[in-house]
């Protein structure tokens, strides 16, 4: 059953965000990359599973919908029917913003009409960029150019590139204070991690220290390859 959001108990100011949800297609690794003004971003908005997808819930976020999204990805629905299931009796569903892709590569976007401006999202190849509350419509252009540009590298890699141009194109139009990062390999890297998932709960400069967590976790899992 899809948990519904109810009054009070989820209902709080609307923090702009910005993210990208993703895929390699070698590999078939799933990510996502994130940031916000509101704090510990890392806890609500992005989830991912290892061979299944990989799943962004911003504007008023509900952590359950990620919970439930890939629930239903496991059960088979695609990521159009499993953003209709989620939305269908959701009385916020206009404030919601949320986005989906698959180990298949599918995708789907949806931006409520009531979150709030700048807000938008952009589908390309393997991955989906959406943002609202942004500086601009620059900061998912950005993402999205980084993303397409660094194709080949290792997918965590493409996701913090994507996130750094974001912030650097504007980012949230009030500043972020926290960011995540998430990325599942179809294989892992490490069996006591076999997902990556770094964060930055409060922070000046979110997206800059999680670069620093990025490059010393990477030295961490050189170790193992």
């Amino acid at each position: 059953m899809v948990t519904k959001l109810r009054s009070k108990y989820f209902l709080g100011r609307q923090h702009g965000t910005f993210s990208i949800v993703a895929r390699c297609p070698k590999t078939l690794a799933l990510g996502v990359c994130v940031a916000s003004r509101s704090i510990a971003v890392g806890s609500v908005v992005p989830h991912v599973e290892p061979g299944l997808g990989a799943l962004a819930v911003q504007g008023y976020t509900n952590f359950f919908f990620g919970v439930n999204g890939l629930r239903l990805l496991r059960e088979s629905y695609s990521p159009q029917e499993v953003v209709e299931i989620l939305l269908r009796n959701d009385d916020l569903r206009e404030m919601r913003q949320i986005t989906i892709i698959d180990f298949s590569g599918r995708k789907v976007a949806f931006t409520g009409r009531k979150t709030l401006e700048w807000k938008g999202h952009i589908i390309g190849e393997d991955y989906v960029a959406a943002g609202n509350l942004l500086a601009s419509n620059r900061v998912l252009e950005e993402m999205a150019k980084a993303f397409e540009e660094s194709r080949g590298e290792w997918l965590a890699e493409r996701l913090m590139s994507a996130l750094e141009a974001g912030e650097r194109a504007g980012g949230d139009r009030r500043g972020s204070r926290s960011a995540a990062l998430l990325v599942a390999e179809k294989e892992p890297i490490h069996e006591s991690r076999p997902i990556i998932n770094l964060r930055v709960d409060l922070h000046e400069e979110p997206v800059k220290e999680l670069r620093r967590i990025f490059e010393a976790y990477k030295s961490w899992l050189d170790l193992y390859r």
